[in-house]
């Protein structure tokens, strides 16, 4: 079967022309993976599992009112992130980058760089809600984790391809 004039031969064409261009828009199409696993987490933190540790919650540059969610909120995002980045770097790793270093080699950098993006996607979200709460109420952590979304790809797109995938 020949699949040179169809949406594969297409891809393979375009791969080969922008291999940059085609790497990073598999690198955002695959982070759906771990978007998809972040919103679901929230979601369920936020509804079901710290519905009720709706307390203030405020620990280092953590600030958490319980109009942003309190401890559930803090939780919850923090929670969503660690089972996001874990998905993420599987699908990575396999699917975009191909890569075979051993985990153990490039685990430093990875856990280096989901740390820094991770205190900022825990540390930003009460601002974002507090600000966007009384124009879109409800919706405000859905938008945090938006911006945590775009945050994240900035800083792991780089590391990926640089430092710890290569």
């Amino acid at each position: 079967m020949d699949h040179s004039n169809g949406v594969v031969g297409v891809l393979k064409k375009f791969k080969n022309k922008y291999p940059d261009l085609y790497e990073f828009i598999l690198f955002n199409i695959m982070s759906n993976v771990a978007t998809i696993t972040n919103f679901i987490v929230l979601w369920l933190g936020t509804g079901i599992f710290f519905k009720g540790l709706d307390s203030s919650f405020n620990w280092w540059i953590f600030h958490y009112n319980a109009s942003q969610g309190g401890l559930g909120g803090f939780l919850s995002f923090l929670v969503a992130y660690i089972c996001a980045q874990i998905v993420n770097f599987i699908v990575q790793r396999k699917v975009v980058f191909g890569a075979t270093v051993q985990i153990k080699k490039v685990l430093f950098w990875y856990v280096l760089t989901v740390a820094v993006a991770g205190i900022i996607s825990v540390w930003l979200p009460p601002y974002i809600i507090q600000q966007l709460t009384p124009i879109i109420g409800g919706w405000a952590a859905t938008v945090a984790n938006i911006v945590n979304i775009v945050i994240q790809v900035v800083i792991n797109y780089p590391m990926m391809k640089f430092v710890i995938m290569k």
